[in-house]
């Protein structure tokens, strides 16, 4: 039976299950009863460690289901995820930890340098009963340059990023061959990006709902362009 409220949040009573489908329905996901337990459970732990530490700037219960989780899990409408997922800069687990939802076979690894963010990974992957979960505290660079043969990931993600001109080449050598990348971007840096980086090709580019502007760019790694291929857009 769906929970009614789970925990007061400044004074205020949290989201219902019930709301939480409703809030999520704009993004096309239809979720099962125990994803989204997971998703109630995982923003009840978000919103009580964000009093201490700074995990999110977003601070209503409603904007962080849709622009937290709606826009993560939005990937989930376009393409099924299996194998190994490398999470760059999970921070407090968006879009990687949080995919795992969708996706419970999914091996996740999350990179996390602070050790704050990654003591709530671990706690929010203990509270959702996520097996299957790795958080590193490893950089990108240094990550890429410790991971050995036979240890590519099948995808990558990346949400927030800064510096696409030194991510791009690092996520490339931690993918297999025609391995996977998506990134959430601005349009700002969807437009500035283009249709071809350091060896990975832009398949497409998938707008997501709501009011702000962005994308999720996708990505196959070690595919050349061919001349005057064109691409896809939904």
């Amino acid at each position: 039976m769906p929970r009614s409220f789970i925990f007061e949040y400044n004074g205020a009573a949290m989201l219902s299950e019930a709301t939480v489908r409703q809030l999520l329905a704009p993004f096309g996901l239809t979720l099962n009863g125990e994803q989204i337990g997971q998703v109630v459970s995982y923003l009840e732990l978000l919103l009580r460690w964000n009093e201490k530490i700074n995990l999110t700037s977003i601070r209503d219960p409603s904007d962080c289901v849709q622009r937290h989780f709606g826009e993560s899990l939005y990937l989930g409408l376009s393409v099924e995820l299996s194998g190994r997922l490398l999470d760059i800069g999970s921070g407090a687990g968006f879009p990687g930890l949080c995919l795992k939802i969708l996706f419970p076979e999914l091996s996740v690894t999350l990179l996390e340098p602070v050790a704050k963010k990654r003591a709530f990974l671990k706690e929010a992957a203990r509270v959702c009963g996520m097996g299957g979960v790795e958080v590193r505290r490893e950089r990108l660079e240094e990550f890429a340059r410790l991971l050995g043969a036979g240890e590519a990931y099948d995808s990558a993600t990346a949400r927030a990023v800064g510096n696409l001109a030194e991510l791009i080449p690092l996520a490339s050598r931690c993918l297999k061959p025609r391995g996977l990348l998506f990134l959430w971007l601005s349009g700002r840096q969807a437009r500035e990006l283009g249709y071809h980086h350091s060896g990975v090709r832009r398949v497409k580019s998938l707008r997501v709902p709501g009011g702000a502007e962005g994308e999720i760019w996708w990505g196959e790694n070690g595919v050349a362009e061919p001349a005057g291929s064109g691409n896809g857009d939904t």
